[in-house]
């Protein structure tokens, strides 16, 4: 989701005007902000006022140059660790070859996932970096999960009941963040474009 922010307004009436914008929402995303220059701070504050007024999970923030990833870190880093105290479904560090993480929900790794590592989740499966190994989102047989990297290279991709054939030749699936959702009965692939990643797919 890209969320346009009025550039002329001031901050304390913005946030404000966000609270309305998004109450009583229920969502996961990634969030792109857009329309005017945040601080770090001011960032992190209007993030705050979208959960906290809301129940939208935001996932991460997306920029539109190439220090996305970042970015994502500084904005989230202490909410993300906050959660993974509480829930466990966040990784923080890169997972090598013989790694193996699995979660009975979704999970995050902000890091790396490199080839002969693998992650098996039964909800969502979210990669802030390289994923170069095998993932099993929806292992339940769950066809809403999705997988979602910002570099999509998997040797092994599975969603619920649907593989995709063996990626020998570590073949990348399109160019910057790439969400992988069922359509039709097989996994496609698409860019993240500032879109909620479980919402809507079409």
């Amino acid at each position: 989701m890209t969320v346009l922010l009025d550039p002329n307004l001031p901050f304390e009436e913005l946030l404000v005007a966000i609270a309305k914008k998004f109450k009583d929402r229920a969502v996961q995303m990634t969030l792109t902000l857009e329309g005017r220059r945040l601080t770090p701070e001011e960032e992190m504050a209007v993030v705050n006022t979208i959960t906290e007024n809301s129940q939208i999970d935001v996932l991460c923030l997306l920029d539109t140059d190439a220090q996305r990833i970042e970015r994502c870190e500084k904005a989230l880093n202490e909410k993300l660790m906050e959660l993974s105290a509480q829930t466990g479904q966040f990784y923080r560090g890169t997972l090598r070859r013989g790694d193996t993480l699995e979660s009975e929900s979704s999970i995050i790794v902000i890091g790396d996932v490199e080839h002969g590592a693998r992650i098996t989740a039964k909800g969502n499966v979210i990669v802030l970096g390289e994923l170069k190994g095998s993932v099993t989102a929806g292992v339940s047989g769950n066809a809403q999960a999705v997988v979602m990297a910002f570099s999509m290279m998997p040797f092994q991709l599975r969603i619920g009941n649907c593989p995709i054939p063996t990626n020998e030749k570590h073949r990348r699936f399109g160019r910057g963040a790439m969400i992988a959702c069922i359509r039709d009965g097989e996994i496609a692939f698409r860019p993240v474009k500032g879109r909620s990643i479980f919402g809507d797919m079409g």
